[in-house]
């Protein structure tokens, strides 16, 4: 009996130590036909001695349907989806585009002065009374009138008088309004109306005396033009002394002064 029970003991661990020489191998055998294809998983997570499994997946690399508004995810402040790309640059470029636009609505925007250039007398129609031995003057000027701004501008107004000896013999307003185009020249006739008369009769012989050819006098021309852009209201003015044929009507080509023949009143 004794023989038989250790024969049956040795076998006993006999077969012990040849499972436990063939248990690891069966085992990654059942582990490799209950894993299947590693591809088939869209996460998977190696865990090792110092690294734990997410308890919120579970290593599945998902979480529960409903629960997206409630977790809350930690990322390292090294991490480099926290750094914007290209701060730096879209700053400096937003500046620099700001600041040259603001640079072409200024000089663009500012404004320029309106330059008022009075070219001279155009020509000159002359009538008399003889009875009130008065002297009647139409007198045709021209300006030119430039605009050095990059937007248009209207005339607004032109207002002129017409002094001989110091007393003022006509007066002219003309309210017409003209646009002129950006960096533009426009050339501008007004007539003024005057009389020389009363206290100046004495001029009505001098103007009528045809012992002399030209019957010129000296007489100032004022003038003020009146522009306006933007709601913006500006003032140009301007004197100047031109002669003037008081003895027939005359006409100025390309600056000449050429005179008309005239009638003169029967003595």
């Amino acid at each position: 009996m004794g023989k038989s029970f250790s024969h049956l003991t040795k076998q006993s661990g006999h077969d012990e130590g040849q499972d436990s020489l063939t248990s690891p191998l069966e085992d990654t055998q059942t582990e490799d036909e209950k894993g299947g294809d590693v591809s088939q998983f869209p996460y998977v997570e190696f865990t090792g001695r110092d690294s734990v499994t997410c308890p919120t997946c579970q290593g599945t690399g998902r979480i529960p349907r409903g629960q997206e508004n409630q977790l809350v995810a930690l990322i390292p402040y090294s991490d480099q989806r926290l750094r914007p790309r290209r701060t730096k640059l879209y700053v400096t470029a937003s500046v620099m585009v700001c600041l040259l636009l603001s640079s072409l609505a200024v000089f663009f925007l500012f404004p320029r002065s309106i330059d008022v250039s009075y070219v001279g007398v155009k020509s000159v129609f002359v009538s008399y009374d003889r009875e009130k031995r008065s002297v009647y003057l139409n007198i045709t000027n021209t300006l030119n009138i430039t605009n050095n701004n990059y937007y248009s501008v209207e005339v607004a107004n032109i207002t002129a008088q017409v002094q001989f000896a110091k007393t003022v013999i006509g007066k002219s307003r003309i309210s017409n309004t003209t646009a002129i185009s950006p960096l533009d020249m426009k050339q501008i006739d007004y007539m003024v109306p005057t009389i020389i008369a009363d206290e100046m009769s004495y001029m009505y012989d001098y103007c009528t005396l045809q012992t002399i050819k030209v019957h010129n006098i000296v007489v100032m021309m004022q003038v003020t033009v009146t522009t306006t852009y933007f709601g913006h209201a500006e003032q140009v003015s301007q004197e100047m002394y031109q002669y003037v044929d008081c003895g027939g009507n005359t006409t100025s080509i390309r600056g000449m002064t050429k005179p008309f023949s005239l009638p003169q009143p029967a003595e």
